[in-house]
């Protein structure tokens, strides 16, 4: 199975922030990816693995401060 990579334009449409939004929080390492000559380039794979984190780690942070139900945003 050949590795599948994403661009900063398509993470910014599936997660719905601006392209220099995606590459900034890349450039901060808040987002895993690389670059290749001068463009950023995401792995599905850990891209897919890096949102799992994200919503375990807000469940739990929902859980320690006794949220339940519903969202609150």
């Amino acid at each position: 199975m050949a590795m599948e990579f994403l661009t900063p334009n398509e993470l910014s449409r599936i997660l719905k922030l601006h392209p220099f939004t995606i590459t900034r929080l890349a450039r901060e390492k808040k987002l895993p990816g690389f670059k290749v000559g001068g463009s950023w380039r995401f792995r599905k794979d850990e891209f897919e693995r890096w949102v799992e984190q994200q919503d375990h780690d807000r469940g739990r942070r929902r859980k320690q401060q006794g949220v339940t139900g519903g969202h609150s945003n």
